[in-house]
């Protein structure tokens, strides 16, 4: 027997990964539950984090062969802004994804030792599995992924949702912060 493919058939077979690619949460969608591991191996659960309030999830670029600027400014802001995180009950996730080899040193060169403060926590996403589960994965050589911010609710369900193509167009404190709601 033999299979006859039209034109229209063999376009929809190439574009059916595409099409089954994860996408990123938007707002008032649930978000997937991750459990990431921190600079020290401790297991990091959002299921968890969220029974405390609400989880700020900053997906950075992590090492796309060099510690990325805009990223270090936006950690740097939120940062700045810790107390009023910690007002909301807000716990901040800064997840790092990169290439499994050298991902813990980079990190650890992120983080720079001087510690995260109180309601903070940096965790590593090896070889990008978090990253494509929320179709975050800008596959581009000397990318990684594309910056993003979501807000979770203590339901699961999202809040704030910015996602960039781009290095720029980052979420500020102050966005989030409004949309953590309170003060």
């Amino acid at each position: 027997m033999t299979l006859r493919l039209g034109l229209s058939s063999i376009v929809l077979l190439a574009l059916a990964p595409a099409c089954l690619a994860a996408a990123p949460p938007r707002k008032g969608e649930p978000a997937t539950d991750f459990a990431l591991k921190t600079l020290g191996g401790e297991t990091v659960e959002s299921k968890s984090l969220r029974e405390k309030g609400p989880v700020v999830l900053v997906v950075l670029r992590g090492w796309p062969g060099y510690q990325c600027p805009a990223c270090s400014a936006q950690v740097a802001d939120l940062i700045r802004n810790a107390g009023k995180f910690e007002a909301r009950k807000a716990r901040v996730v800064l997840v790092y994804p990169g290439p499994a080899d050298g991902l813990k040193a980079h990190a650890a060169e992120f983080e720079g030792g001087k510690g995260l403060p109180a309601g903070f926590q940096l965790v590593m996403d090896p070889d990008y599995s978090f990253t494509e589960a929320y179709g975050l994965r800008w596959d581009e050589a000397g990318e990684t992924a594309y910056p993003s911010t979501f807000v979770i609710r203590p339901d699961g369900k999202v809040a704030y949702a910015k996602v960039s193509r781009s290095h720029g167009g980052r979420a500020k404190a102050g966005e989030v912060l409004e949309a953590l709601g309170g003060e």
